[in-house]
């Protein structure tokens, strides 16, 4: 996802896609484990947006993003 439509998002599309990636990398990590895994730069692309969407979610949290209505 680019950053200009993590920027689009509110503070509850942020939770729920924060939950989905999350849920998607554990996947990723036992696919790798079990070396079925075929594109491990899956995994950085995901940590990255995993970091971006809490990034967002703190400035919701300290005020520097409005809640859009």
């Amino acid at each position: 996802m680019r950053s200009r439509d993590l920027n689009n998002l509110n503070i509850v599309e942020i939770d729920t896609k924060l939950e989905e990636n999350e849920e998607a990398l554990q996947n990723l990590k036992f696919q790798k484990a079990m070396q079925q895994l075929e594109d491990p730069l899956k995994i950085k692309f995901l940590k990255k947006e995993i970091a971006q969407l809490k990034t967002l979610k703190k400035e919701f949290a300290i005020g520097i993003r409005e809640k859009k209505s």
